[in-house]
């Protein structure tokens, strides 16, 4: 279970919205569909809270690149909607580089010399494994918010999205939409 919801920020405030992932694919269309509930360019934020076991914050301002952060980088790559935000640059990948070695293998795919079973599992897991445990991204996204890193470092999962939303005067507008 997840919940995802946009915050616009406002003269008078922030608007919340409940926002359905469903089709939202790649980080680009997140931001597109921030971009679509900011009022004048100014910032919007995605939160998001995947079963009390990660959540995270993209963060838009006009048409600044998206900054993002999640609270446990490892439980977000278990998460379709986690994948989303755990782009190759936040996680220190060049695009593209899926862990495989093209030059140690051979013509038929398989690896030069002879690997056992415990090698391919090994390798296997390490695919899956492409982020570490703990957070990750933009420690200083909500700094000028309220918000500040120690702060944002002692979240607890458990309802981290309604903590940060108090601390922006935003919680009841949030509830409105939970």
């Amino acid at each position: 279970m997840y919940f995802a919801a946009l915050l616009a920020r406002t003269e008078d405030g922030w608007e919340a919205s409940d926002t359905e992932l469903d089709d939202v694919e790649t980080l680009s269309d997140l931001t597109d569909l921030a971009r679509e509930a900011s009022v004048d360019e100014d910032t919007v934020l995605v939160l998001i809270e995947q079963e009390d076991a990660w959540f995270g914050v993209v963060r838009v301002d006009g048409e600044d690149d998206p900054r993002i952060y999640v609270s446990d980088a490892a439980a977000a790559a278990r998460s379709s909607y986690g994948e989303i935000l755990l782009t190759d640059e936040l996680l220190g990948k060049e695009p593209g580089d899926d862990g495989t070695d093209l030059d140690a293998l051979d013509l038929d795919g398989t690896e030069d010399g002879e690997a056992d079973d415990d090698d391919e599992d090994d390798a296997a897991g390490a695919a899956g494994d492409t982020a570490r445990s703990g957070p990750i991204g933009d420690v200083e996204i909500l700094t000028d918010l309220g918000v500040d890193e120690k702060e944002l470092l002692a979240l607890d999962s458990t309802d981290a999205v309604g903590e940060i939303a108090e601390v922006l005067g935003a919680a009841e507008v949030l509830e409105t939409v939970r």
